[in-house]
């Protein structure tokens, strides 16, 4: 794809839409960013590096003759398909496409893409580290928070690029058969290996049913061949459902064995890909035994008069929240709360009224909780997460467990769960 001498708009300026403007200047194109925040929200180095570059930068919301003057678009994750930005594209015949096809036009290295709605970064980085162990080069981005057009024209000595990508990510793929992919020549994304670990519930703020979202992760394989191969959850029925549909070869995980042995699913997931790749399957076990988890996943925060203080604030879904609570044998104390994403927290109801002492509610969602669980356990509304904090600690005895599981996004009140986890954290540091 020819991007020198282009205008490339950029809908979308937060870490995706920066990468996105170093890629394309990069690539001695034009790059735009139009933002719908204010000024203040891009670091200042960037806007220096902006100036320096000439790239134009439109704040405060989108505007039309902003888009029109395009030779593309290109999209963030957070943009949704039913923007105007996207509708001003069409209306012009400008071609447009997500970050993680963008960026894919310039790779020349398999992609392994892992998709799912809980444990995405999980078997992302187990993954990459595999082939680390086995003397290979992995370059981990997307999702997992590094976005892959910052990383893909530098890839020389890498031999697999590991991708975790979400639906947001992945509904705006083009198939074969897409007017804009034809007549452009633009070549669709065409992961090696496709991983799709389970399929629930998740982002029914965005999708407008379950439907949708499900489609929105099946173009993962939209572009794959007879070469390449899916990696699909046996016991998933609805992932299931997408062997038959699958022009690659198919590869379960998850399949009961004669002896029913239960073992973690992730772990299963990336064994699969270690033999795909011919990885020895003790390289794998090696990393699994090393490994101690992902930062804002069931990451041990401290340990304070007998009470563990467990930050999981990438549980920004039910289901999420549900196997923090499987995986939990101590008494919990739980603080949840956030963005709804319009799910069904009921899905916790047992566990909940099997595993919870009390909870401590935050953030927008605090009257849904409330409503699904205010019968099943002592819950407490609380103004902020320090105030939750301090109200879980007063009522935790030793050896219990004080949870942070949100279940929700953290948007009303922070940046991302990223910053919420590392708020905890530090709240936590602090108490005596």
């Amino acid at each position: 794809m020819e991007i020198a001498g282009k205008k490339v708009t950029i809908i979308g300026g937060q870490r995706s839409g920066m990468a996105l403007a170093r890629l394309v200047v990069c690539l001695k194109g034009i790059a735009k960013i139009s933002d719908q925040n204010r000024e203040e929200s891009l670091a200042q180095e960037f806007k220096e590096w902006a100036t320096q570059y000439n790239v134009d930068l439109e704040f405060n919301g989108h505007t039309q003759k902003f888009v029109q003057d395009s030779d593309l678009v290109v999209i963030s994750p957070g943009v949704r398909l039913d923007s105007a930005p996207i509708r001003w594209a069409k209306e012009n015949n400008i071609p447009f496409l997500g970050e993680i096809e963008f960026a894919a036009q310039f790779c020349h290295k398999p992609i392994i893409a892992v998709t799912g709605s809980n444990g995405k970064t999980t078997v992302s980085t187990l993954i990459s580290k595999v082939i680390e162990n086995a003397g290979l080069k992995a370059c981990l981005c997307g999702n997992v928070g590094f976005p892959f057009s910052d990383y893909v024209l530098n890839l020389e000595e890498t031999d697999f690029v590991v991708l975790e990508v979400s639906s947001f990510q992945l509904e705006s793929i083009l198939g074969s058969d897409s007017p804009i992919r034809k007549k452009f020549d633009i070549q669709g994304f065409h992961p090696f290996i496709a991983v799709i670990l389970n399929f629930s519930e998740n982002h029914l703020d965005r999708h407008k049913d379950l439907q949708e979202y499900f489609m929105a992760k099946k173009r993962i394989i939209l572009n794959q061949g007879p070469d390449d191969y899916l990696v699909l959850n046996y016991q998933d029925k609805e992932t299931q459902k997408l062997a038959t549909q699958s022009k690659s070869h198919v590869v379960c995980f998850n399949v009961p064995d004669e002896n029913k042995i239960l073992i973690n699913p992730n772990h299963l997931a990336v064994l699969e890909v270690g033999r795909v790749l011919k990885i020895d399957e003790s390289c794998c076990r090696a990393v699994f035994q090393e490994f101690k988890g992902v930062e804002h996943r069931l990451e041990k925060v401290r340990c304070l008069n007998g009470v563990d203080y467990i930050n999981d604030s990438k549980a920004t879904t039910a289901q999420s929240a549900l196997w923090a609570l499987e995986n939990i044998e101590q008494p919990i104390v739980m603080i949840c709360g956030g963005r709804d994403k319009n799910i069904d927290f009921t899905v916790l109801a047992d566990k909940v009224r099997q595993k919870v002492k009390s909870m401590f509610v935050i953030g927008e969602a605090r009257a849904k909780i409330r409503q699904a669980f205010s019968e099943l356990v002592s819950l407490e509304e609380c103004e902020g997460l320090e105030e939750a904090v301090v109200k879980a600690k007063e009522n935790s005895s030793k050896g219990d467990c004080v949870l942070l599981s949100p279940m929700c996004a953290s948007f009303d009140m922070f940046k991302d769960f990223e910053e919420r986890g590392r708020i905890f954290k530090e709240i936590v540091q602090k108490l005596d």
